[in-house]
């Protein structure tokens, strides 16, 4: 197995990190905007909007590939492997999904949200795309975010002990 260098592992970790907190962060920024905020006009609205599609462009998209990416390289070229542990299987499950669920439902529909609001200002709440669009990512977005802290808290406490393909003979 190739092996990294303990100042390169450093690195690796610090990368991890910030990814993490990235991601993790921009979620709860979302989250917590579409609970507390609110526009009270159509330039206002879009305005709120097309910060929540920034933050998602520029710093989930960036901490979520920076955490895919890491995590191989931590597969890959640490002793954590990819079967080893479950807890690291579980985590690399939550990433993938994230990824793929923030690419495909949930970017579409922030996406949509901003494009109705520049068109329609504040008529866009009352449309039936918008408020679809709105509620979706009330749910899943912050089921996402629930989720994306469910994997720091299992990456902390490493709750689960190897998996039956790292001992043959079970645990």
């Amino acid at each position: 197995m190739n092996s990294l260098s303990l100042t390169a592992r450093k690195w690796l970790k610090a990368l991890h990190l910030l990814s993490v907190s990235m991601w993790v962060g921009g979620a709860l920024t979302l989250a917590t905007k579409q609970f507390f905020i609110s526009a009270s006009s159509g330039g206002e609205l879009y305005g709120l909007l097309s910060m929540m599609r920034y933050v998602d462009f520029y710093i989930i998209i960036p901490g979520a590939m920076g955490c895919l990416v890491s995590g191989l390289v931590y597969s890959i070229w640490t002793n954590w492997g990819f079967f080893r542990h479950r807890w690291v299987m579980v985590k690399r499950a939550i990433c993938l999904f994230g990824v793929m669920f923030g690419t495909y439902p949930l970017g579409p529909w922030l996406e949509g949200m901003v494009e109705l609001a520049r068109e329609g200002g504040l008529a866009a709440l009352s449309g039936p795309a918008f408020t679809h669009n709105e509620l979706m990512l009330m749910i899943f977005g912050s089921l996402q975010t629930v989720t994306l802290v469910f994997a720091c808290v299992i990456s902390s406490l490493k709750p689960w002990g190897r998996s039956a393909r790292a001992h043959p003979g079970g645990d």
